[in-house]
């Protein structure tokens, strides 16, 4: 099945196939500050998931393990991508938001869920991990 979605003035747009029919919650202080709130990304391997209008994608490297993008023109968060070596290298966490139909999904995890302020909370049964957690999982295998 295809997914497709853009940024709010439709400068950039794309089209994913075989998304998982989830999203989860990010609370860390990037992820915040790039979205405005928290973050609901959906994880894309890079192979499935095609951009057009590439020269509004403005791109930010906001770790030494990641980079964040957003439209040059209207400012939509676009996606969170993994840039360091290893299992998650290349997978891309768009923007819930962006997807033209996003019926269907539902939130299984939070993470940084020690970082989550007090002022919300997500109903239900989900995954959640901390930030200790978190950067074991995605942080680059120390160099040799």
């Amino acid at each position: 099945m295809t997914h497709t979605g853009k940024c709010l003035c439709g400068a950039v747009r794309f089209e994913a196939t075989d998304l998982p029919m989830e999203t989860g919650a990010c609370h860390c202080e990037m992820c915040r500050r790039h979205s405005g709130g928290v973050y609901f990304g959906v994880q894309v391997p890079a192979d499935n998931i095609t951009y057009s209008g590439t020269e509004n994608i403005g791109t930010y490297k906001s770790s030494e393990w990641a980079e964040r993008s957003f439209c040059k023109t209207c400012g939509s968060t676009l996606y969170y991508c993994v840039t360091a070596a290893g299992p998650h290298s290349g997978t891309y966490h768009i923007a819930f938001g962006s997807l033209d139909d996003p019926s269907g999904m539902k939130m299984t995890g939070e993470i940084f869920i020690d970082l989550k302020p007090a002022a919300y909370a997500f109903k239900g049964d989900h995954n959640t991990m901390t930030e200790a957690e978190v950067m074991a999982m995605f942080a680059p295998p120390p160099e040799e």
